[in-house]
């Protein structure tokens, strides 16, 4: 698989499905951490669980299968995910997942991989995906380290903002009328410094004025 592969970027809902990892050690538990957080129903196919996996699974966040994988273990689930220490089966395990239309991913091992996972950076309810498209996960890692220091509350803040005025405009049936580039133009340093400062309530006001939009009396006011 070439590093200049032309990925397709996606945010999958995984919120209750279910998503075996097979594997149970280090790379398995990186897996199932990242999965838990998108709140997936995580069933874990190994031998032996590491001690860290172990407590998810008594603490009943997690599915143990105390085997190696077998065939139909991939049967309902939304994705696969190979995270063993030894990569020699990972072509076998691909084969299985594609002939039953499972999306695979396979650790460290991108020739195996229907898709690859980004290094992801979240500020909720921001969620920053980066990739280098396999070719360098160690720049990518630097890359989610230096977005971590830019984004904070303030952007968080920034960002429910928009999406409360969004659904405001909604209600309103004026969303369609207001330009991409308005938001864009909305969205500028003096509405950061108002949340900053907490005056929500001016910086709602501001950007609904920036956007041709009044506010109203049933909106809050500063």
């Amino acid at each position: 698989m070439s590093p200049s592969r032309p990925y397709y970027p996606v945010f999958f809902d995984l919120s209750g499905r279910r998503v075996l990892v097979i594997g149970g050690g280090r790379l398995a538990l990186e897996k199932v951490r990242g999965l838990l957080a998108a709140e997936a129903d995580v069933c874990v196919a190994a031998a032996e669980l590491s001690a860290e996996l172990a407590a998810l699974e008594q603490q009943g966040h997690i599915q143990h299968l105390p085997r190696q994988y077998e065939i139909g273990d991939m049967a309902g689930c939304a994705l696969v995910m190979a995270a063993a220490d030894d990569p020699s089966d990972n072509a076998r395990l691909q084969a299985h997942a594609r002939a039953i239309g499972v999306p695979f991913n396979a650790a460290d091992d991108p020739e195996h991989c229907d898709f690859i996972l980004p290094a992801v950076v979240r500020q909720p309810p921001v969620t920053l995906a980066i990739s280098t498209s396999g070719g360098s996960p160690a720049a990518a890692r630097r890359l989610r380290e230096e977005l971590t220091d830019y984004l904070d509350a303030d952007t968080s803040s920034m960002t429910e903002l928009v999406a409360e005025v969004r659904a405001d405009l909604r209600r309103r049936h004026v969303f369609r009328s207001v330009s991409a580039d308005a938001w864009q133009a909305a969205m500028d340093g003096q509405l950061r410094i108002l949340l900053a400062q907490r005056r929500r309530g001016q910086a709602k006001a501001l950007l609904l004025a920036r956007l041709g939009q009044p506010i109203r009396s049933a909106d809050p006011l500063p």
